[in-house]
């Protein structure tokens, strides 16, 4: 059985990153609210908003990690709780109770910022949801979550996971990369990269506001597992022959 204190840990930390981050993104669209933006490439969050967006993001996880991976490893999404299960850095035993945790704490993160903002969280800032903007394809979006996902995974191999990785501070490092990460691609997919991130917005979002973004769920869920596990494998490739 799953230690307790584990999954109390994945709660709160995946709840600290989904709250924090998405406020970031509804706060911007309520500054930005009425504006015109004739570009459809311009969503009502222009670079430096993502810049912003990007380091609450970021510094959300590294506090996180700090105050909580000592407890559970600070995993906060299930892509990487899986992608580490099938590159047999996990135990298989507590995958599902993780990804139930990490589910549990962006749905709780979601409800609290509809309590404070009210509905206008929704139908002005869709809770910070993500979706596909401009004129992406499908396998353009599928495309955005591997890499993003992919990359971030295999800076937490290479920092986090890896024995021999260099005296660092991996969370901050791990922070970095995410904040770079939701600077270059959110104004593509809103930069899911996490299956549980993106699920409580669009489960409120269908409630609240009746916007209706599961159709495009599966790449949110999807794409970030492969590329996650595909991020284990490749480091697990190109490190097999010193040991980690």
């Amino acid at each position: 059985m799953t230690d307790m204190k584990k999954i109390m840990a994945e709660i709160v930390g995946t709840f600290i990153l989904v709250f924090f981050g998405t406020a970031s993104v509804v706060l911007t669209l309520f500054i930005n609210d009425g504006q015109t933006f004739p570009s459809i490439y311009n969503i009502g969050i222009t670079l430096p908003d993502w810049i912003g967006i990007g380091l609450a993001f970021g510094l959300a996880l590294v506090v996180a990690i700090h105050a909580l991976g000592p407890i559970s490893g600070a995993h906060f999404n299930p892509a990487v709780t899986i992608g580490l299960w099938a590159g047999k850095k996990f135990p298989g035993k507590d995958v599902i109770p993780y990804v139930i945790a990490q589910f549990i704490g962006a749905i709780i993160a979601s409800a609290a910022l509809l309590a404070i903002s009210g509905p206008k969280a929704s139908t002005i800032g869709a809770l910070g949801g993500v979706g596909p903007f401009g004129d992406i394809s499908i396998i353009g979006m599928f495309i955005v979550e591997f890499l993003g996902t992919a990359l971030l995974m295999y800076v937490i191999m290479a920092t986090a996971v890896d024995k021999n990785a260099p005296s660092i501070d991996a969370a901050l490092d791990i922070g970095l990369v995410l904040a770079g990460i939701v600077i270059a691609l959110g104004n593509f997919t809103g930069c899911g990269i996490n299956p549980a991130r993106a699920f409580s917005p669009m489960l409120f979002n269908f409630f609240v506001s009746g916007a209706n973004a599961f159709i495009y769920y599966p790449i949110y869920f999807i794409a970030p597992i492969v590329g996650a596990i595909v991020a284990v494998y490749l480091y697990d490739y190109f490190h097999k022959e010193i040991g980690y």
